[in-house]
């Protein structure tokens, strides 16, 4: 019956809040590495972050939920920075925001098994898939 209700969830439009978790001050960006994606399977390594609860949740506090619940960090939510349809699922919006670290410490969680802080100019040869490249850039400007 729980697969059922997974199912109906996974079957409607979704928006997805991620997180570019970014230390200015070492100039890197948090990765987040999955396993099994029900989603999109050929999901490995991804931006922190999750589905909003359509209707039911604040996208702020959302973000920072998921956040903290993925890698142990509390974050500093400093705006929207892009947003995309990506080509594997169609039937989902991701909204990417520019964050920062103001507390935790790092602790995998809730689908992620590891945590790794990588170079903007490596983030892209993390993703198996699909990778903007109006993202790239804003991403590599950040160094």
């Amino acid at each position: 019956m729980k697969d059922d209700k997974n199912k109906k969830k996974l079957d409607m439009f979704n928006v997805v809040l991620l997180g570019i978790v970014f230390d200015p001050e070492k100039k890197q960006i948090l990765l987040g590495r999955r396993e099994n994606d029900l989603i999109i399977p050929k999901l490995r390594w991804c931006f922190p972050g999750g589905r909003l609860n359509n209707g039911k949740e604040d996208v702020d506090k959302a973000l920072k939920r998921q956040i903290k619940q993925k890698t142990g960090y509390g974050v500093k939510n400093l705006g929207a920075v892009f947003a995309r349809i990506p080509p594997e699922k169609e039937d989902m919006a991701i909204i990417y925001f520019l964050c920062e670290v103001f507390e935790g410490k790092k602790n995998p969680g809730d689908g992620i098994k590891e945590l790794r802080w990588v170079n903007p100019e490596e983030v892209e040869a993390y993703f198996k898939t699909s990778f903007n490249s109006r993202l790239k850039e804003y991403i590599m400007n950040l160094k």
